[in-house]
């Protein structure tokens, strides 16, 4: 198959050709991952450094700067070995900079890889990071890069107001799957803060809202140990709601979030009996291993059948819709359980109503209806952010 004919530029790839740009001159902080790299796979550490930005410190979200540690494992602070640079961790005992973080700085600069969806954590980290610029009284850069998922998909709920909003998973405005880029989140975000923030985003060239990546020319870089591929990261905002039940999502395998499955489960039960736009499921067995010492999969060691899930029309593929009518087929096997009794659905989509509609024996067009109004209320209001 012959590579895509555009081939998008994001910001990094911007300051690297405009010798440093908004960078020049100042002393910035950077909060970045494996995936922060150029089209032809430089560093954003090397890069700003080359184009002589005064980088004095780094921060990493979950799964840490080499993009290694596995979902839910704290990351320790530490020295980078390979540029001798401190790294502040987000993601352990503490989740936003503290002030004597940015106290020297001048500029705080996110360059992270998103996945589009509300509980991978970087939109969380980001807006985080972005109270702490703006009450540091420092600028906040955001380095613009794909939604892998387009612009244009929309899908999900809302989380609710209060506690269960306030953390990583729903700290996002908007529905699960809201179609916005990091920088257009750091724009629609920061118009809700009490101060006010100096932000700064540094566009793409060439993307469009109808592009999924394959349409970007870009090579794909996992931006966690287990989205490797832009196929599972088109799935993973319906199959990671598996996280939440004692069905095995696909971890400890060698397609995570494309595979899934139980030792109780009979798979053929369940073909045919699930049909969503843009996907196809096939039975499939696998055993579910551990990749090191901090991975424990569910049903380690243990062989599984289950499903495998295959992307058919990425324009047409809709990922929320698929994991609803997932949780649907599955609560109705014999064997299936809600982690921490339906807690653990509740906290990843920041709103109960999903799981009680589906206990309530709600059709999946049900539940999917129950997010209309909200979704099209923020259509309308996401508007003035667009930068694409």
């Amino acid at each position: 198959m012959a590579a895509p004919a555009v081939t998008v530029r994001v910001g990094l790839d911007h300051v690297d050709a405009e010798g440093a740009g908004p960078l020049r001159g100042k002393r910035v902080g950077l909060v970045a991952h494996a995936a922060s790299v150029t089209a032809d796979g430089r560093h954003a550490i090397d890069v700003l450094r080359a184009r002589g930005v005064s980088l004095l410190r780094l921060f990493t979200p979950e799964h840490g700067l080499e993009g290694r540690a596995e979902a839910g494992v704290p990351v320790a602070a530490r020295r980078d070995p390979r540029s001798g640079l401190p790294v502040v961790s987000l993601y352990g005992a503490k989740t936003r900079p503290g002030r004597e973080d940015l106290e020297d700085l001048d500029a705080l600069v996110f360059d992270l890889q998103d996945a589009g969806v509300r509980f991978y954590t970087y939109l969380g980290t980001m807006i985080l990071c972005l109270e702490a610029a703006a009450e540091a009284g420092i600028e906040m850069i955001v380095l613009d890069r794909p939604n892998p998922l387009g612009g244009e998909l929309v899908e999900g709920p809302e989380a609710e107001p209060g506690p269960m909003g306030r953390n990583l998973l729903s700290l996002a405005p908007g529905p699960l799957v809201h179609g916005l880029t990091a920088g257009e989140m750091a724009r629609l975000a920061a118009s809700r803060l009490p101060k006010r923030a100096r932000l700064t985003v540094v566009p793409m060239e060439g993307w469009r809202r109808s592009m999924r990546w394959e349409d970007t020319g870009r090579p794909w870089v996992a931006p966690s140990p287990n989205l490797r591929s832009p196929e599972a990261a088109l799935a993973y905002p319906g199959t990671a709601l598996l996280e939440a039940t004692n069905v095995s999502e696909g971890r400890g395998t060698e397609s995570p979030f494309l595979l899934l499955g139980a030792p109780w489960l009979r798979p053929e039960d369940m073909v045919g009996a699930i049909e969503v736009p843009g996907f196809t499921l096939t039975p499939a067995r696998f055993t579910p291993r551990a990749s090191d010492a901090a991975s424990e999969p569910k049903y380690r060691d243990e062989e599984c059948a289950g499903l495998r899930v295959s992307v058919t029309d990425p324009r047409t593929a809709r990922p929320y819709a698929l994991g609803i009518a997932l949780l649907r087929a599955l609560r109705s096997r014999p064997g299936f359980r809600w982690s921490r009794d339906g807690a653990a659905l509740d906290t990843l989509l920041g709103t109960s109503r999903p799981r009680l509609a589906l206990e309530s024996g709600a059709s999946v067009d049900a539940v999917l209806q129950g997010d209309g109004a909200g979704i099209e209320s923020f259509r309308r209001s996401r508007e003035r952010w667009l930068i694409y």
